[in-house]
């Protein structure tokens, strides 16, 4: 990966995402199309999904989320738009798609607290696009959706404990119908 490349698909996404949010006003298509062209071609200019892959998440999902907030577009429905992007972007299943939706809630969250948004809607959002995605990606629905919340909290208290409750606060209950149970451990490894 070249030095900029990080940058370059910050960059490349956000003014992707602003553009098509613009163009047709939903923001959940807006964040799927963009997000999944934008991994494929990451991957084929590449061709390694490991860590690069993973980096690549990591830059993506920060694309969205500073270009939602550019727009003041609905970080929940950002959120779901990312793993569901990131999903058929990198075509990940079983295993390996429990880890990516892992890596991108952790992702997300991070990239929200950086630009001071709603972390309770961004991680309601994660999980609502990780239940959305996960036949597709051979999970049940309680396997996604636990891995996009425990992702959620594993970075929301790497930002602190006020966030760390707001996120823990936003999976109290059921959402789109699946009890998320999150897994430990949640210490931060920092």
């Amino acid at each position: 990966m070249n030095e900029n490349q990080p940058n370059n698909i910050v960059t490349s996404v956000k003014n992707g995402f602003v553009d098509a949010i613009k163009g047709t006003g939903d923001v959940a298509k807006a964040v799927v199309d963009t997000v999944a062209g934008t991994f494929e071609t990451v991957l084929k200019d590449t061709s390694k999904v490991g860590v690069v892959g993973m980096e690549s998440i990591t830059h993506i999902a920060g694309g969205v989320i500073h270009g939602a907030t550019e727009v003041g577009s609905d970080l929940g429905g950002a959120a779901k738009g990312t793993i569901i992007g990131v999903l058929r972007g990198t075509k990940a299943t079983g295993a390996a798609a429990a880890d990516t939706v892992r890596h991108t809630a952790s992702s997300v969250i991070k990239s929200t607290a950086e630009v001071g948004g709603d972390l309770g809607a961004a991680a309601t959002g994660l999980v609502e696009g990780a239940i959305h995605s996960a036949k597709d990606v051979g999970l049940s629905a309680e396997e996604a959706a636990s891995s996009a919340g425990t992702g959620a909290l594993e970075a929301a208290n790497k930002v602190g404990s006020k966030a760390g409750q707001t996120v823990r606060d936003a999976m109290t209950g059921t959402i789109s119908g699946v009890k998320v149970v999150l897994k430990e451990p949640f210490k931060s490894m920092a």
